[in-house]
């Protein structure tokens, strides 16, 4: 699936999981976290939802309260932890899947006919209904073999996390990472011609 921008969320694949775990980057050295308060959560899955990748709520529906915020902020430091494992070339292990399940659990799906699709609507609190639906998409790429193929950026800096089918890919976009790397790289070069 293609990379999207869009506005303050910069790295968008089409997969909730990996998009909340992206929702953590570096700038200028410093760690952020684009979901700092509950408007920025329900900000995301408006992204999300002009995606496609999360369409099973009303977008004025979202109830995002600060303790939904908190578990799923929680809940993408779980995630982030297994993608960058498996990034390093770990197994997933059993306490993560189960972790995942028990995510579904709590807002079990039911599913709607939505413009010629079968939709998953999961059924329960937001809070759960958000868990449920990220849950359900890392099991799906486990399921699917995808998170076989998940690359850190080649900025040490940056803590991006993406699917690569080709093996070649080195940043996590060129946008963020790739030019700022070759921009610096060539102004290296400058600065050291000008040296000698």
């Amino acid at each position: 699936m293609t990379l999207k921008n869009s506005g303050s969320f910069p790295l968008l694949s089409g997969h909730p999981s990996l998009d909340l775990v992206n929702t953590e980057l570096v700038r200028r050295g410093i760690r952020h976290d684009l979901l700092v308060r509950p408007e920025d959560l329900t900000a995301w899955l408006e992204a999300l939802n002009m995606q496609e990748s999360f369409p099973s709520r009303k977008l004025g529906a979202w109830k995002i309260t600060e303790k939904a915020l908190n578990k799923v902020r929680d809940f993408r430091g779980a995630i982030r932890d297994m993608y960058e494992r498996l990034a390093d070339g770990q197994e997933v292990t059993r306490p993560w899947i189960q972790l995942m399940e028990a995510s579904i659990a709590k807002a079990p799906l039911s599913y709607q006919f939505i413009a010629g699709r079968l939709v998953p609507v999961p059924v329960g609190s937001d809070e759960d209904a958000v868990l449920s639906l990220v849950a359900l998409d890392a099991l799906r790429l486990l399921e699917t073999g995808e998170l076989t193929y998940l690359h850190r950026c080649s900025n040490p800096e940056c803590v991006l996390i993406y699917i690569d089918h080709s093996g070649r890919r080195k940043w996590c976009s060129m946008k963020i990472c790739g030019n700022r790397i070759k921009v610096a790289r060539n102004q290296a070069k400058k600065d050291h011609n000008q040296e000698t």
